[in-house]
C-alpha cells in the first residue's frame, strides 16, 4: 500500500471520489493521525484537520484497495473523477 500526498484539491470533488472508492481509505498527518475516509464523520473531521485557515497543510492517503489508490493517485493529479 503506497502514500500518496495530496495536493491542492478541490475539496467537494474528493469527498465524491471517496464514494467511488471500494476499501479503505485512510488519511494520515504528519502529527501521526490516521482517519478512516470511509466514514463520513473521519471525511469531516480529516478535512477540517488538513485545512489551516485556507491553506492546505500536509497529508498523506493511503488505500487498501489498488484500484481505489489509482482511482486517488489521478484524482490528485488531474483533479477530476474518472
Amino acid at each position: 500500500m503506497d502514500a500518496i500526498q495530496i495536493h491542492d484539491i478541490d475539496f467537494d470533488k474528493f469527498i465524491e471520489a471517496l464514494d467511488h472508492c471500494k476499501g479503505d481509505v485512510f488519511l494520515e498527518t504528519p502529527d501521526g493521525d490516521c482517519l478512516n475516509l470511509r466514514s463520513k464523520l473521519c471525511q469531516i473531521m480529516g478535512i477540517a484537520n488538513i485545512l489551516q485557515g485556507a491553506k492546505v497543510s500536509e497529508a498523506t492517503i493511503r488505500c487498501v484497495n489498488p484500484e481505489d489508490e489509482s482511482r486517488l493517485f489521478r484524482f490528485n493529479l488531474y483533479g477530476k473523477i474518472d
